[in-house]
């Protein structure tokens, strides 16, 4: 007796087509925050299965403010998430809908104070191999590009997996897309 597997086929909800079958697709609905969230909805779980998910910020008028959460706040393709996916789908179903924006989540400011505290949570574990972590310098915290300079000094200061890790501990927390990070020479 032979057993055949049936490979089951996902498509992403983004992709123009989706369940072209389904009646409700072609249903066009008003704006309300419950529509919104069906719609959304649809969509969750390709998000969820990258990690991430979507949440309504804000409905002002036609606008519609989404807030891209887990992975997808943080990834490289999330403008292409909101534009390509989110919004093509959304304004498809509720054409009263001009326009989907990215809202960003509430950061911390940039300040050396702040950027003590990231530092912190990796100094312990720098000091026990011989190294430590300092601030060299810190501009345009208020600007578009702002830039901040570190200090890696000690047996670890060559490692470029702890100033990667670093890197990525103060973009994560400050979410600012445009900060430059450097290292200073040892």
């Amino acid at each position: 007796m032979t057993t055949r597997l049936r490979a089951e086929v996902i498509s992403s909800p983004f992709e123009k087509g989706l369940d072209e079958d389904d009646e409700d697709d072609d249903e066009e609905l008003p704006l309300t925050l419950e529509n919104v969230e069906k719609v959304l909805d649809e969509l969750r779980p390709y998000l969820m299965s990258d990690g991430g998910n979507v949440r309504v910020a804000a409905i002002d008028g036609p606008v519609v403010r989404l807030e891209l959460e887990g992975a997808c706040g943080t990834c490289p393709s999330s403008t292409m998430t909101m534009k390509m996916g989110l919004e093509r789908r959304l304004k498809e179903v509720i054409p009263e809908i001009s326009d989907v924006v990215q809202a960003m989540p509430s950061a911390p400011d940039l300040t050396f104070e702040a950027v003590n505290e990231v530092l912190d949570g990796v100094r312990p574990f720098l000091s026990v191999a011989g190294g430590q972590v300092e601030i060299v310098d810190l501009t345009g915290a208020q600007s578009v590009q702002p830039n901040l300079i570190l200090s890696l000094t000690g047996k670890s200061a060559s490692l470029h997996s702890v100033k990667q890790e670093i890197t990525q501990r103060v973009h994560r927390y400050f979410m600012l897309a445009n900060l430059r990070v450097e290292w200073q020479p040892n």
